[in-house]
């Protein structure tokens, strides 16, 4: 059902959350405990959001028996029969489960699935997924969705990927545990590692030489127990809404703050921004720390590009909302996968934000902003990207007037708790209109 958020003014934000746990890695746990040697994994603080119940779903329906012990755990048996009738897997709006799902299977014979999803996702490029598949011997067909595959027998690969993606990355290597011999993936700059890291905890072999991964043979691993740590791209909406308003001081406990992921805080580093970075721990190759932000006297611009992108490639929403801001230009740009995010986000990014009264302009690869100016409230439609809803909620949070975000619904795919941390945060109810 359509929802709308009516958002207003706030002073500040202050105290302490637990951000929503990784989404990335609530799928991979997921996902390798139904591929793990026989025996049930235990999965605790999984993200709840409606991606990863996707991938849930599309493991019951391959064989997986899976048991929500509570909000806080979940268990995932290994499978054990695979499913040996067509089946379709709806994917809803995840990428992730998508892709990362037809490296899974597309190595084992039997299967015969078709890889659905919803009008977003059924608009996203799947071809950077099928080619290399198809390289190493798949039988997989789509270039957006829906997907066709039957497994096959595969034979390891050294792919040479145009782009920096962790999806296409580990849509390989997850391949590559059928194939046969070694497999390979080379990206123009480190993309996010958390496949790897998991990997290689589990038991897998694996290694980097520069920018490119190498997987040795087939592996198979034991049953595991995993705590998920929480999202710093789900965080940086607060961490930037700290930095936007005087006063601030906004703690973020038992935070992932995995190095392929934090270009966020290489950004406030940038700007000479400090925060602390405390009860540092390991989780299944995972680094977790607490994060403390605290609100500057001053934002200076910055400039986001080259291997700082896929870093924070879905921060950079967030990030022109603070670019309004800052006493100066900002420059994005190698940024052009915002194009074919759940929406093509530096249009939608830019028109809003315009709309609100930022100077602010497109280019083929990212935007330009000059700032400070003042914003005031206006009317912003999510197009179904939990992204853009939750940017635009914190643009108007240092807007004058009211900002509307319609089809507000779509936050929930990643940050189901939101709203109740922005209420804790500022003392501010965002009001919710159906």
């Amino acid at each position: 059902m359509a929802q709308r958020l009516v958002v207003r003014t706030c002073t500040k934000f202050e105290g302490s959350i637990r951000p929503p746990s990784d989404k990335s890695l609530t799928h991979r746990a997921y996902m390798f405990a139904a591929i793990a040697k026989r025996g049930t994994s235990i999965i605790r603080d999984p993200l709840n959001g409606e991606d990863c119940e996707s991938t849930l779903n599309c493991l019951k329906t391959l064989g997986a028996h899976v048991e929500r012990v509570s909000e806080r755990e979940v268990r995932v048996s290994s499978i054990e029969k695979w499913a040996d009738k067509p089946v379709q897997l709806d994917c809803g709006n995840s990428g992730t489960t998508m892709r990362l799902m037809c490296g899974i299977l597309a190595g084992r014979p039997g299967i015969r699935a078709t890889l659905t999803g919803d009008e977003s996702l059924s608009r996203r490029p799947m071809g950077r997924i099928t080619t290399p598949l198809a390289e190493m011997g798949a039988n997989i067909t789509g270039a957006t969705p829906p997907i066709q595959l039957q497994g096959s027998s595969l034979k390891g690969i050294h792919y040479d990927s145009p782009i920096s993606s962790a999806q296409v990355k580990s849509a390989v290597l997850l391949a590559g545990l059928t194939a046969e011999g070694s497999t390979s993936v080379a990206e123009p700059s480190l993309s996010r590692d958390h496949t790897e890291r998991m990997l290689t905890s589990l038991g897998c072999h694996l290694y980097r030489q520069g920018t490119t991964v190498y997987l040795e043979g087939s592996k198979q691993w034991e049953p595991f127990e995993f705590t998920v740590p929480g999202d710093i791209s789900s965080a940086s909406f607060f961490i930037i809404a700290a930095l936007l308003h005087r006063g601030s001081s906004v703690t973020f406990r038992h935070l992932g703050v995995n190095p392929s992921r934090t270009g966020i805080l290489d950004v406030l580093s940038q700007m000479g921004i400090d925060f602390e970075i405390s009860h540092e721990v390991e989780e299944l190759g995972e680094p977790v720390a607490h994060l403390t932000i605290n609100s500057p006297s001053t934002l200076n611009p910055f400039v986001v590009e080259g291997d700082l992108v896929p870093r924070l490639i879905d921060e950079i929403p967030v990030l022109a909302v603070l670019a309004t801001q800052c006493n100066g230009k900002t420059i994005i740009r190698n940024a052009q996968e915002l194009k074919v995010k759940e929406t093509d986000r530096i249009e939608v990014v830019t028109k809003y934000l315009r709309e609100m009264g930022a100077k602010i302009e497109p280019t083929d690869d990212g935007m330009v902003i000059h700032g400070p100016t003042p914003l005031h409230g206006a009317v912003v439609n999510s197009a179904g990207d939990h992204r853009i809803g939750m940017s635009f909620t914190i643009a108007g949070s240092i807007a004058e007037g009211q900002t509307i975000i319609e089809n507000s619904e779509a936050i929930n795919s990643s940050y189901p708790e939101f709203a109740e941390h922005f209420a804790h945060l500022t003392g501010v109810t965002l009001e919710v209109e159906v």
